[in-house]
């Protein structure tokens, strides 16, 4: 009987597995089709690049397929399909990258190649084995430890790696076949041919630059911050205890503008490495700072983690009553307010290509932050606690009276146990069970105390709050740093103040270091 229970159930769980499979299976369409959708609607051009990488390779396909360009090109027409496959990128700098680097590096194999069997050539078979053996050795282990360099191996990689892997196989094959160079005229051709298809439809035909991904993102990532800051401290003095419930953080405005500047850190430092292959150029032939984006992207993410935790003080388990908050709330509004105006203004200078005025922000804040100052100085009591909370017994305290009252209990209660195997067990029995009331009624005393300075402690998030306010404007001042050196490097339009009467140029600084400014 236990043996056919066994097997049934067995029997059912595989009946199981084999539902739950179809289920999947019956799903799998809608599902693709869903995330298929999804990923176009997210970014259309995605949709254009696929169109662009099967043109691509149908025209190249053409050396394969047409007879008189495969008599011409014979079996190697082959290499400029795997070409365009592999070089054909998303944006027009990546694309560059691979490419340069993948012509280059089959250049300067073939020729070293050809020098190599050159060299090997003259003497006879044996010395030529030998000599393609060292060769070989040599430039592998060369090569190789040449990619450890942090310069190549940021910029050059997959050039070398095509360097290595031509080089030997040219070298290799050249000791049985012996028109090497037309093996290594060939593999140039049809690698170039590969890498002017891609060129051409990446530049020209829709093109996607690296550089203005970039620019669009520091962008759309400072805006970002800027949101999250303003509806942070208004959910704060507004909604806390409605937004301390939300625990689906995916959907909350406040989570998906810092989230995105979080996980920049590779999308930046790739997007401005290809960037720095484009062909994009300023006024006067100056290239774009593509490295000073990279640090905008740096400082934000520095100053994003004070946003963290902001938000997490609406989230914290223990809130300080709406009726100490409405006290300050004007101020830390205000002050909230201001630094999302910084983001947004820093935003619109990117965005336009136009320098802010760093004196007009700089002081919005300072009088931001005097203003939260003196309300805070108005009503310090609020902050620092009741003082009868001072009165009252402290968690230690409370804990040192309950081990001496246990002592004594636990005296009074065994006065007569002798010194033996059993009384010395039943000791130890009684000493862990003193141990657990210990813990027991230490939770419960603990519990009490919390409760007793639960005005002090219902202070202290508000504490943290005002610091984390105070802490963001400071870190804030290293973005706008970030975002004025980028204004100079790139050599962005002079800060217009466009007012009712008059219109305001303002010059942060001239040649000889003053500031100046001209009026109409």
């Amino acid at each position: 009987m236990a043996e056919t229970d066994v097997r049934s159930n067995r029997f059912s769980r595989q009946i199981g597995y084999v539902h739950c499979f179809a289920d999947k299976v019956k799903r799998f369409p809608g599902l693709a089709r869903r995330e298929t959708w999804k990923v176009g609607k997210d970014d259309p051009r995605r949709v254009v690049h696929a169109f662009k990488v099967g043109i691509a390779l149908t025209i190249v396909s053409l050396l394969y397929l047409m007879e008189p360009l495969f008599k011409g090109i014979g079996q190697n027409a082959m290499w400029a399909v795997m070409t365009v496959v592999v070089v054909m990128e998303f944006t027009v700098g990546a694309t560059l990258s691979k490419g340069l680097n993948r012509g280059l590096g089959t250049l300067l194999a073939a020729s070293l190649a050809f020098l190599t069997e050159y060299i090997a050539d003259a003497p006879g078979q044996i010395f030529r084995a030998v000599f393609i053996a060292v060769a070989v050795f040599i430039i592998g282990t060369m090569t190789s430890y040449v990619r450890f360099i942090p310069y190549i191996k940021k910029n050059y990689d997959y050039g070398v790696l095509i360097f290595l892997l031509t080089f030997n196989l040219i070298t290799v094959s050249s000791y049985r076949i012996d028109d090497v160079w037309g093996i290594a005229q060939d593999r140039i051709f049809t690698i170039a041919i590969g890498c002017a298809i891609c060129l051409v439809m990446s530049i020209l035909v829709f093109p996607n630059w690296s550089g203005e991904d970039l620019h669009n993102n520091t962008v759309s990532r400072l805006e970002g911050l800027a949101n999250s800051i303003q509806v942070c401290v208004r959910e704060y003095f507004n909604d806390s205890e409605e937004s301390a419930c939300q625990d689906d953080s995916s959907e909350d405005p406040i989570y998906k503008g810092y989230k995105t500047v979080l996980d920049s850190k590779t999308t930046d430092d790739t997007l401005a490495l290809q960037a720095s292959w484009e062909p994009r150029y300023l006024r006067y032939c100056h290239r774009t700072p593509w490295h000073q984006y990279a640090k905008v992207g740096a400082a934000l993410r520095y100053f994003s983690y004070t946003v963290v935790a902001l938000h997490g003080c609406l989230q914290s388990e223990i809130q300080t009553p709406k009726s100490i908050r409405a006290l300050y709330k004007d101020s830390c509004i205000r002050l909230g307010e201001e630094a999302s105006k910084v983001l947004r203004e820093l935003a619109k200078s990117i965005r336009n290509n136009r320098k802010f005025c760093p004196e007009i922000l700089s002081n919005n804040l300072k009088e931001a932050l005097q203003n939260l100052n003196s309300a805070l100085k108005s009503q310090p009591q609020l902050i620092l606690g009741s003082r009868n909370s001072r009165a009252t017994n402290t968690p230690v305290q409370a804990v040192q009276h309950h081990d001496q009252k246990l002592e004594e209990d636990t005296r009074t209660s065994l006065p007569g146990i002798k010194n033996t195997g059993s009384s010395s067990r039943l000791g130890c029995r009684s000493r862990e069970q003193s141990r657990e009331l210990t813990k027991k009624v230490l939770r419960t005393q603990l519990s009490k105390v919390a409760i007793v300075n639960l005005e002090f402690s219902e202070a202290l998030p508000f504490a943290a709050f005002t610091s984390l306010l105070v802490e963001m404007v400071a870190k804030l001042d290293r973005v706008m740093d970030e975002v004025e050196d980028l204004g100079r490097m790139a050599q962005f339009s002079e800060y217009e103040d466009d007012g009712n009467d008059h219109k305001i140029v303002v010059t942060c600084e001239n040649q000889s270091g003053v500031a100046s400014a001209g009026s109409e």
